[in-house]
C-alpha cells in the first residue's frame, strides 16, 4: 500500500500524504516513505521544488498512536525537509495537528485554505512538542508559541499566519501557492540552493545543538505512565485523569 502520492508538473513534484483513513497520522511506515520520496526528488535534477500536501480533510494529526515513528526517524525527516536543496512549500486545505506542525515548520514556505485549523495536542495527552519544536523555535513567534505548546488550544489561519506557523492563507490555496510556485519556477536552481541555504542556517543550528537532548526527552514521554494514561483517553474518547 502507497502512503505517498507523487505526481510531477513542469519541475515541481507534488507528494501527497495519502493515508486519509487514519487522517495522515504520522506512522513509522509513512514517515519512511516520506524520507524516501524526499530523498529521489532530492536527486533528481529535474526536480525544481516540492510541494507536500494531502489527501482527506487533515493534513496530518500528528503521530500515529498505534504505530509511532521512532523520534530519531521524526528528527531524521524533519531535517531532511529542512537540508533539501530544492524549496518545499507545504500546501494545507485541512486539520493540522502536533507532529504535522512539525513538518510545516520545516517546510520553506506554507500555504493554507481557510478550511484549515491547526493545534499543538501533545500536552493534552501528557507529552511535548519536543521534536517538532526543532523547526518551529527559530522560525515562529516565541510568545505564540509558548501560548499554544501550552494550552493545546486551536488556531485559525488568521493567527497560524500572525504566529508564522505558516506563510499566506486564502479561500483557494491554489490561488495563494500559484504565483509562488512560478517564482520557483522563474528562478535559478543553484540560486535557489543557495538561498534556502542562507535561510535554514539558523534552523539546523537548532537541530545540532539540541536534537539529541530532544529526542531522548521524546522518548522518555512517550514511554511514561502519563502518555499511557493520555493516549488511552484520547483513543477511548474520555478525558485523562488529570483533567479537573
Amino acid at each position: 500500500m502507497t502512503l505517498i502520492g507523487r505526481t510531477r508538473v513542469r519541475g515541481v513534484e507534488t507528494l501527497s500524504l495519502d493515508a486519509p483513513e487514519r487522517r495522515n497520522a504520522l506512522s513509522a511506515a509513512l514517515v519512511g516513505e516520506l524520507a524516501g520520496a524526499l530523498t529521489d526528488a532530492g536527486r533528481d535534477t529535474g526536480v525544481r521544488a516540492v510541494v507536500l500536501t494531502h489527501t482527506g480533510n487533515t493534513f496530518s494529526a500528528g503521530a500515529d498512536l498505534r504505530d509511532p515513528p521512532a523520534p530519531e526517524a521524526l528528527v531524521g525527516l524533519l531535517r531532511q525537509l529542512v537540508e533539501l536543496p530544492r524549496p518545499v512549500v507545504a500546501r494545507v486545505t485541512g486539520h493540522v495537528r502536533a507532529g504535522g506542525l512539525g513538518l510545516l515548520g520545516a517546510c520553506d514556505i506554507a500555504v493554507a485554505s481557510h478550511a484549515a485549523t491547526f493545534a499543538f495536542t501533545e500536552v493534552r495527552i501528557g507529552v511535548a512538542p519536543a521534536v517538532i519544536s526543532l523547526p518551529l523555535l527559530p522560525r515562529a513567534d516565541p510568545r505564540a508559541l509558548a501560548r499554544y505548546f501550552l494550552t493545546g488550544e486551536r488556531l485559525d489561519t488568521a493567527e497560524a499566519a500572525r504566529t508564522g506557523l505558516i506563510t499566506a492563507a486564502g479561500e483557494d490555496v491554489d490561488e495563494v501557492l500559484a504565483p509562488i510556485l512560478d517564482g520557483l519556477r522563474r528562478s535559478a536552481p543553484e540560486a535557489l540552493a543557495e538561498t534556502k541555504r542562507l535561510l535554514t542556517a539558523r534552523v539546523l543550528e537548532t537541530f545540532d545543538r539540541d536534537a539529541a537532548g530532544l529526542t531522548a526527552l521524546s522518548a522518555r514521554l512517550f514511554s511514561s505512565a502519563t502518555a499511557r494514561e493520555g493516549m488511552t483517553a484520547f483513543l477511548e474518547r474520555r478525558d485523562p485523569e488529570w483533567v479537573v
